[in-house]
């Protein structure tokens, strides 16, 4: 009879357990979900569309940092016509192991016809 008992508390257990990563909650004693690549540049470019309100052109890049990632997010600054005339952006945010935005930066603005110099004076 104590082997049934134990075997049901062992499956209620389980689909609590179960239930509960289904639903987004920690289960105590769980660390957190990891984000992956993917996920964290979905997430670095919703936080800079939000916080700018500008057009985001796309990710350039994700990676993890100390605690968490870091997202490179470039986006419209101002729209001109011609096109190739619009004025960019790129935006630095830092993710927390979450997702959660825990900095942003501006770290380059430039027309969208000038091309990359890589760095080179």
């Amino acid at each position: 009879m104590a082997d049934r008992q134990r075997v049901r508390a062992e499956r209620v257990r389980d689909e609590r357990v179960r239930d509960e990563r289904v639903s987004g909650e920690r289960v105590s004693g769980e660390s957190p979900p990891r984000l992956t690549a993917a996920e964290a540049g979905r997430q670095g470019l919703e936080q800079i569309a939000g916080l700018t309100g500008k057009d985001p052109e796309g990710v350039t890049g994700v990676a993890r940092g100390e605690d968490g990632w870091v997202v490179t997010v470039e986006v419209v600054e101002d729209r001109r016509i011609p096109s190739s005339t619009d004025i960019l952006a790129t935006y630095e945010t830092q993710l927390g192991p979450d997702g959660e935005l825990d900095a942003y930066r501006r770290i380059r603005r430039y027309s969208r016809g000038r091309g990359d110099d890589g760095g080179a004076e």
